[in-house]
């Protein structure tokens, strides 16, 4: 998912303000989260993630409330 978000953009293929860039971020972020927690926890990954996580949270809130980050 995160690859997909990056690719788009690189290529100019998605426009990395819109929500859907934040919501792939979001969700690859996550499921990268999910397997560090329940697989092979690896703590500065695991810090990394979540901080990629809440930016784009920030970023899909922002996203949806109209706003430009």
């Amino acid at each position: 998912m995160i690859l997909i978000a990056y690719g788009g953009a690189a290529f100019g293929r998605l426009d990395p303000r819109r929500a859907l860039a934040h919501a792939l971020n979001l969700v690859g972020a996550g499921l990268i989260l999910l397997s560090l927690l329940t697989a092979d926890f690896n703590l500065s990954a695991t810090v990394m993630e979540s901080v990629w996580a809440l930016i784009a949270l920030a970023g899909l809130i922002r996203a949806g409330l109209g706003r430009r980050p």
